[in-house]
């Protein structure tokens, strides 16, 4: 089974039960869980051998996708670059627009999903499996991924429903009941529907929520003294974990309107602070970046010391690529949903620019900043991956290393930034997680505080205990929201064509102008 989004690509060392009692509480639930964990996982991230490289057909299903859709929609992520850019500022928009957030606010909430410890991690693992080139691939993933964001967020608005109270539900949980209503099998569409619900609800609370909660913490404690530090004795994860529940609660109290205005002033904030961070790195090595950028380059056709050759540097590019940025999962549809539009496509359009932010400029400034920093701890793993075909090398380590070839105290600043990049994710996938839960039980005042109190009690939980099992099974509920959300893409992607012709004439004729007239922007 390849490594998945949370902790098994490069993942830092987990956080560790305080107490025996906690440890065996951990090890009673992972019991429960391992076969089942180990039975879906199978099947999610089932391998084939490809020129002696293991390539996980997940992968490939959710690249071909991004393939299909941007030859389809004539390379948009391309021609629609400049007007996704407009249309995020807000030009097109209006005050009176139906929605809960501003195209924005929606980009961020969407963005702190995916921008997390697989951006530092993850992509420090895969240039040292895929090597340099891998890199070279990772970003045509995700400029390919663009296209199916594109796609999947324009039909999360254009079936959203908007309730009375001016909420919002949307995504796979409207458009999945659509698309195979056309085929005339409703009631494939129901059950779709209702296992894409249990698998985000499931990966929302434990990857989303506890994951994400045990790394914060284990981020604070590694900048505080670690072991010997204040936040290194017994009890401290359980009342750190308090703390950050009563945050994360606050802030989701508020709903996706709350969410979207921190997100908004977070996302951009920690990005800024994280890609300068890497800028300065860069710069102090500033004579290695014509040799790093020929190294991935030439890497990516002819690699050294990768298994299976340009295809394994290919095959590691991509992967990172797809469990990066999520496109074709489904999730950020339901943040992107609650934007204020009365244009579905023009959310498309903003929505093309995630995988652009989270993989083309975040992902890649972390693997120009270990190429070029060359620390030697990467270069150990990567001769430990030419002699044994792996490496046992912590993600977090390798580019904390990097960082600290500059400036010796800068690993702090990356702490921090991975500890902000966790907490952003946590939010935004309580939204995700409440709106799997109302499809449920409902949207009752009642029954959306139930939700919250529990999804803050995990977040606790998350701090003191791992679950390995439980994030291993969460792993593969998240990518079978992908084997479902995609086939109702492909269905649908006619009307998103009809949405976006017509948008596009508008905009030529000068329409969109005069319906943004009074725009108030992000």
């Amino acid at each position: 089974m390849p490594s998945a989004t949370l902790h098994a690509l490069g993942a830092s060392t987990a956080v560790e039960p305080d107490s025996g009692v906690l440890a065996s509480i951990e090890s009673s639930v992972d019991s429960v869980f391992s076969d089942i964990a180990t039975a879906l996982s199978d099947v999610i991230f089932y391998s084939v051998s490809i020129g002696g490289a293991t390539f996980p057909l997940i992968v490939g299903w959710l690249v071909l996708a991004g393939l299909i859709f941007t030859v389809y929609f004539g390379f948009i992520q391309v021609r629609g670059l400049k007007l996704a850019i407009e249309t995020i500022r807000g030009r097109f928009s209006r005050d009176a627009d139906p929605g809960e957030v501003t195209h924005f606010q929606a980009l961020t909430s969407a963005v702190s999903g995916t921008v997390g410890l697989g951006n530092i991690a993850g992509v420090a693992v895969a240039v040292t499996v895929g090597g340099p080139g891998a890199t070279f691939w990772m970003i045509v993933a995700g400029l390919l991924g663009m296209c199916t964001k594109f796609v999947e967020c324009t039909l999360g608005v254009k079936y959203r429903e908007i309730h009375e109270d001016g909420s919002v539900t949307g995504g796979p949980f409207r458009y999945l009941k659509v698309a195979f209503a056309k085929l005339k099998v409703t009631w494939v569409g129901t059950i779709l529907t209702g296992v894409f619900a249990v698998a985000i609800f499931f990966f929302g609370v434990a990857g989303g929520n506890m994951f994400q909660a045990n790394q914060t913490f284990a981020q604070f404690r590694n900048i505080t003294g670690g072991e010997d530090g204040f936040l290194g004795g017994d009890g401290a994860a359980f009342v750190f974990g308090l703390v950050l529940a009563v945050l994360v609660g606050l802030v989701i109290l508020g709903g996706i309107s709350s969410i979207g205005r921190v997100t908004a002033k977070l996302v951009p904030a920690m990005a800024i602070v994280y890609v300068l961070a890497c800028l300065i790195v860069i710069l102090g090595n500033v004579g290695q970046v014509p040799e790093a950028i020929g190294a991935i380059l030439t890497n990516a056709f002819n690699p050294e010391g990768v298994a299976g050759g340009v295809l394994g540097a290919l095959i590691v590019g991509f992967q990172r690529a797809a469990f990066s940025n999520e496109a074709g999962i489904g999730s950020a549809p339901i943040a992107h949903s609650a934007v204020k539009t009365h244009r579905p496509v023009s959310e498309g359009f903003v929505a093309l620019l995630e995988p652009f932010i989270d993989t083309v400029v975040i992902c890649t400034m972390t693997a120009l900043t270990i190429i070029i920093a060359s620390p030697a701890s990467w270069l150990d793993a990567r001769d430990e991956v030419a002699e044994t075909g792996s490496t046992g090398a912590d993600g977090v380590v390798l580019t904390s290393d990097a960082f600290e070839s500059v400036i010796s105290w800068f690993p702090i600043v990356l702490a921090i930034a991975v500890a902000l990049f966790a907490f952003s994710t946590l939010i935004t996938w309580s939204y995700y997680s409440e709106k799997a839960w109302a499809h449920f039980f409902g949207r009752s005042s009642a029954s959306l505080l139930t939700f919250k109190v529990i999804y803050c009690a995990f977040t606790v939980i998350g701090t003191v205990m791992t679950f390995s099992s439980v994030l291993t099974l969460a792993d593969a509920m998240l990518f079978l929201c992908a084997l479902v959300n995609i086939i109702g893409l492909y269905i649908l992607a006619p009307v998103v064509k009809d949405e976006m012709r017509r948008y596009l004439a508008d905009r030529h004729s000068g329409k969109l102008a005069r319906e943004g007239e009074d725009v108030t922007t992000a």
